[in-house]
């Protein structure tokens, strides 16, 4: 068939252009997997809720301890077992707020003390206030080192063991099984007993056994997605295990190890926090919220300041993180969600 090249003008051409240019920005800006699982956590309101507590909590570890000028080992037996005394709320007695004890005597008067202590003062004086942030610092310090550590021994062992399979994965999945058949408590507790109790021997005896999940889950991951269409695209144009595994493979499990991130991260505050309370975890004069709620128990009955509003600061931590975790889950893979 003979074609009129007369009947293709510049004109027409031109007008296509300008209806496709119309039509692209009349339409709606392009999405992208990130932008997606974003909106989607926005409308999750409890998963929003959680990753503001969280913010709100990291920055009070972070600048609450400034917000006073007491230290957090600052002693002062003339101020001890204060009760929390806010500046406003005082006016609200059913707040509890306003200096009276549970025998309704109220300190500060009694002991002449004129400043305000916001969450009260420990048996030896030291400032509630501080010591609490303080030591919510050095839990989330902990448990992100942890679950840093865990992320990446667990994103490389699972992801390797994975991609080579055969011999390699056997021999790796069954140091896997034999990590797991042991009790992770059992594990920590006898590291800290050989160690010196601190930071570093806390976080390396969470890490031992911590990763194990992680590399499970990568590995799952990689299983299902190296047989994939994109993977064996790449491999064809020559592309190395390495950039296979670091460039296409890890890449698309980022879903499911963020979300096991967020659950790692809970996790490894209530352990540090129950090192610290059996009195395996930091020592004095070192604040955590583990060693706080050690001290609080011991003064329950008469002092219940002591314990409440660390306590009350781990299950916020604790609840939002789940929170959190759970709201990404359904963000990033909605046929998950119930």
């Amino acid at each position: 068939m003979k074609v009129n090249e007369a009947e293709f003008t510049d004109d027409l051409f031109e007008e296509a252009g300008q209806q496709f240019k119309e039509k692209k920005k009349s339409g709606r800006p392009s999405s992208s997997f990130w932008r997606d699982s974003w909106i989607r956590l926005r409308k999750n309101n409890g998963a929003f809720i959680g990753l503001i507590l969280i913010i709100a909590m990291i920055l009070l570890a972070i600048f609450g301890p400034m917000m006073n000028s007491y230290g957090f080992d600052d002693q002062d037996l003339t101020r001890a077992n204060l009760p929390p005394k806010v500046p406003v709320l005082e006016n609200i007695p059913f707040l509890g707020m306003n200096g009276v004890d549970i025998r309704g005597m109220d300190q500060y008067e009694a002991k002449g003390v004129t400043d305000y202590y916001w969450f009260g003062t420990d048996e030896l004086g030291r400032d509630l206030w501080t010591r609490i942030w303080q030591g919510t610092r050095i839990s989330l310090y902990i448990a992100f080192l942890a679950a840093t550590l865990d992320l990446i021994i667990g994103v490389a062992y699972g992801s390797i063991s994975a991609y080579y399979g055969g011999r390699v994965d056997n021999v790796m999945q069954r140091i896997i099984e034999v990590l797991m058949g042991v009790p992770n408590l059992i594990v920590v507790i006898l590291l800290i007993l050989v160690l010196k109790p601190g930071i570093v021997s806390i976080t390396l005896a969470m890490v031992i056994t911590g990763w194990v999940n992680m590399a499970r889950i990568v590995r799952g991951q990689v299983l299902k997605l190296k047989g994939q269409e994109f993977v064996l695209a790449s491999r064809t144009l020559g592309a190395k295990d390495q950039r296979l595994i670091w460039g296409h493979l890890i890449p698309n499990s980022l879903g499911p190890i963020i979300i096991t991130t967020m659950f790692t991260i809970p996790t490894a505050i209530f352990t540090e926090a129950f090192l610290s309370f059996i009195g395996l975890g930091l020592q004095p004069p070192i604040a955590s919220l583990g060693t706080i709620v050690n001290d609080g128990f011991k003064m329950l009955r008469i002092y219940p300041h002591m314990l409440l509003f660390s306590s009350v600061i781990i299950s916020l931590i604790m609840i939002s993180f789940n929170l959190l975790g759970d709201g990404l889950r359904d963000s990033f893979d909605p046929k998950m969600k119930k």
